[in-house]
Order: C-alpha cells, then structure tokens, then sequence
C-alpha cells in the first residue's frame, strides 16, 4: 500500500516532467501552440462570463426567493406516491441548475441525515448520476455559438429525471 501511495505522489511531477521535455526538445513549436490555445481560451472564458453572470444571479435569486421550496413543495405528493425521500427533494430542484447549490443541499443532507441513510445513500447517487443541464447547457452553447438549443433542455431534465428514480430505486433495492 505504500508504494501506491509512494508512486501516486510522483505521478503529477513526473507528467509535468515529461511535458516540459516535449515542449523543450521537439521539433514542433509546441510554446506558440501551446500561447494560441491559451489566447482562444481567454477570449472564450470572456465571451461566457456574461452567461455566467447571468446564471450565478438567476440561481441565486431562485434560491434566496424561496421559489426552491415552493417547487419542493408541489413536488411532494408525486414523490411520496414514487417513494423518493422528502429530505432530497431541495437536491432534486438545485441539482439541473448549479452544481454550487446542489452540493451544499447534498452536503446538508448527509449533515441531517447521515451518509449511510437511505436519503444519503440517494442523494449520494443523484450527484453521481446526474449533471447541471441548464449549467451545462448554457455556458457550452453560448461558448460554440449554438443559438438554435430547443431540444436540448427538455432531453436534459428527462435524463436528470430519471437518473433520480433510478437513483432512489438502486439505493432501495441494494443499500435497504
């Protein structure tokens, strides 16, 4: 166990190495490659920091307004008839929009709840599965240009769906 240990610290170093001998003994200009890349992702990160902006606001006033448990609270009836935790439905909302959001409702849960619990165990599954569609989706077609989206949303949240029931029916099943 210990050299894995030992090699798993040099693995890091040893990459950064080996790179720096490419970029300074190959034939290619690999330096300017390498600066072109670099300029092409400053100006990316610039034209997406408007769509950032706007997402990290928007979640948040979703959030602070309250709206988040309004949804949770509509949702309640379904989910108890489907038997998914009542604890999760805050993770269930925040997860398509921000993975920021949705890891401090998961970390809340497991506080609550307890990491071996059926709610953490779901929870812990729902994070694993399941990704920040309008996240995702925002800022990657702002930053390819992609201006007609209009399937993408609804094929998100239907796969963010149901990986949470699978989620809830894998936890029933093997970890109850």
């Amino acid at each position: 166990m210990e050299i894995i240990n030992l090699a798993s610290s040099f693995v890091i170093p040893c990459v950064i190495l080996v790179v720096s001998l490419i970029i300074l003994f190959g034939k290619k200009d690999y330096f300017s490659s390498f600066l072109e890349g670099a300029k092409e992702g400053a100006i990316s990160a610039c034209k997406l920091l408007p769509t950032l902006c706007a997402l990290v606001i928007s979640i948040s006033l979703f959030t602070a307004s309250g709206a988040c448990e309004f949804v949770s609270s509509l949702l309640s009836p379904i989910c108890d008839f489907l038997h998914i935790p009542t604890e999760i439905f805050p993770l269930i909302v925040t997860r398509p929009l921000s993975g920021g959001a949705s890891i401090a409702t998961f970390q809340d849960i497991l506080s609550k709840c307890g990491a071996d619990s059926y709610e953490g165990i779901c929870a812990s599954l729902i994070m694993a599965s399941s990704d920040t569609a309008i996240y995702v989706i925002s800022v990657y077609f702002s930053s390819a240009g992609i201006k007609r989206s209009s399937y993408a949303l609804p094929c998100a949240l239907f796969a963010s769906t149901i990986s949470i029931f699978i989620s809830c029916i894998i936890a029933r099943v093997f970890f109850q």
